[in-house]
């Protein structure tokens, strides 16, 4: 990495927190660590200990999440009055391979790997806090402001509502994320005021019946018959049964039945995820899909069991937060840095937060510049353009020093 002057962005002359390029080559150095040691929701411990490490050499007093991984740091001290602003970095990885080759950062752990960036989530939420606790101790830091390290955000409903059980609201007034875009070049972020990903459930169904020969179905429930109209009758009753507008869709990712081509089953399990964009409508929606599936059950005689498992709301960017994190890139970088982004079918749990106070989360762009390889998220060759963690930590840190309102 090569170092940058003030004047290769406008505006950063006038705030103060630009990183020493030994900073940078720390934290890259640190990203690399944590994509060869992946650890799943709720077993990031190593993660964990290489977090609260880092922050101890600061000088800060990270105190770890009651569950045992994750943590919260502040930087400042909350007088009861003035809001803290919190910024969030999800730690934990992916049950999938890694399978990049000739990467010499590459994941050590089988079935392992951070291919959603949460590992640039985590660093960059780790550089900011270092340069934010050394602008405090040069009172420079205008508010207080808490490093939120969230665990198991990879798992359904996430880790974000534990977090909120252990106090990482408290005192909170706003709160900030950045995402990892690979649609959307390193250098530059994506915002957008309103919805930014989609509520996202999952859903899984059993169908049991009196089985029989099939040259005699009617003397059975026909469940394969059964199963298959759930699949295809479901989706479109609850389309039609929600506004168009609010994205409501039911998608199925598995179905099973039977074991030979001339026996009725007595048991079918079916299970896929239901996504929203709207968040009322969200709210509504297991109604409106456990109706569905059992009028279709009772239909063809079928006693239904349905798990409808409530997974996140969409992630709602509050307009005062959007606008804070467009004004801190555009000091840090200029305006041709910001790109309005569409809503996301995705699900986040940065969207809990949300539900209790204002914030908002900026998609930071990964891809390097002219590459259109097109390596998307969740996928086992993800990398990024690491020159992103730099921009991720001015980002913050330029909100931070902005963000006097609370």
């Amino acid at each position: 990495m090569s170092q940058e002057s003030e004047a290769d962005h406008p505006g950063e002359a006038a705030l103060p927190g630009i990183l020493p390029e030994a900073l940078r080559a720390e934290l890259v150095a640190f990203r690399r660590d944590l994509h060869m040691h992946p650890e799943l929701g709720n077993q990031e411990f190593r993660t964990t200990a290489a977090i609260k490490g880092r922050l101890e050499k600061a000088g800060l007093q990270p105190r770890v999440l009651d569950s045992g991984t994750g943590l919260i740091c502040d930087i400042g001290e909350w007088d009861g009055e003035q809001p803290v602003l919190a910024l969030r970095g999800d730690i934990d990885a992916l049950p999938i391979p890694d399978t990049k080759s000739d990467c010499p950062y590459r994941s050590t752990v089988p079935d392992r790997a951070h291919a959603c960036g949460h590992d640039v989530h985590t660093t960059v939420v780790l550089g900011a806090g270092l340069v934010l606790a050394d602008l405090h101790r040069r009172g420079q830091l205008p508010r207080p402001v808490r490093l939120l390290f969230q665990p198991a955000e990879e798992v359904l409903p996430g880790g974000a509502l534990d977090a909120i059980k252990c106090g990482a609201l408290e005192g909170v007034g706003r709160i900030l994320a950045v995402h990892c875009d690979p649609k959307v070049d390193a250098g530059k972020i994506g915002l957008r005021q309103g919805p930014i990903t989609s509520a996202c459930d999952r859903l899984e169904i059993a169908l049991d019946g009196p089985g029989g020969h099939t040259a005699r179905p009617h003397l059975t429930t026909d469940l394969v018959t059964a199963a298959a109209r759930v699949v295809t009758d479901v989706p479109a009753i609850v389309a039609r049964r929600a506004d168009a507008r609010s994205g409501l869709s039911v998608t199925w990712g598995r179905i099973e039945s039977g074991h030979a081509p001339n026996v009725i089953p007595q048991h079918a399990e079916l299970s896929g995820t239901v996504r929203c964009l709207n968040l009322d409508t969200w709210r509504q929606a297991p109604d409106l899909v456990v109706a569905a599936i059992d009028e279709i059950a009772n239909l063809h005689r079928a006693k239904s069991e349905i798990n409808y498992v409530r997974g996140v709301p969409p992630v709602v960017n509050a307009p005062d937060a959007t606008e804070l994190l467009r004004g801190a890139m555009t000091a840090r970088r200029g305006a041709d840095s910001v790109e309005d982004t569409e809503q996301s079918l995705g699900g986040e749990d940065f969207s809990w937060y949300l539900e209790h106070i204002s914030g908002a989360m900026a998609r930071l762009g990964v891809r390097h510049p002219g590459d259109r390889i097109g390596r998307d998220l969740h996928q086992g060759d993800f990398d990024v353009d690491e020159s992103a963690i730099t921009v991720g930590v001015e980002l913050f840190t330029a909100a931070a020093l902005l963000d006097t309102a609370g």
